[in-house]
């Protein structure tokens, strides 16, 4: 499911300060980097199943493995865990809408402390 018109997609923002403001809405890019690309993931464990938030973004300037890079957002998406295979966001999966508020509170949040920081 993406999270259309957040206004995320127009974000650019310093790595270093976008994995501040991230780790303090508790989105954990840990392993997920390339030199080129970020992914922030915050997880859910519900009675429904296993579900990511995921908040992306790719080098817009700079190398991100440097962490001297400006990062330009995309547009969020939440996903449902099915093992062994993976996470998946199609349009057939169904999210309950409680797990749906919760994440555009988080991404409206984040977005405001994200907006003080961008370029």
């Amino acid at each position: 499911m993406k999270f259309e018109n957040t206004g995320m997609e127009t974000i650019k923002i310093d790595l270093n300060r976008l994995d501040e403001v991230m780790y303090n809405h508790s989105m954990i890019r840990s392993g997920q980097w390339d030199y080129e690309r970020v992914t922030y993931d915050h997880k859910f464990q519900i009675k429904e199943g296993i579900y990511y938030l995921r908040i992306q973004g790719y080098a817009f300037e700079g190398d991100v493995g440097n962490h001297d890079a400006t990062i330009q957002l995309i547009t969020p998406v939440l996903g449902k865990y099915y093992y062994p295979h993976g996470i998946e966001y199609g349009e057939d999966e169904h999210f309950p809408s409680h797990l749906v508020k919760k994440c555009e509170g988080i991404i409206a949040n984040i977005k405001k402390d994200l907006i003080v920081f961008s370029e």
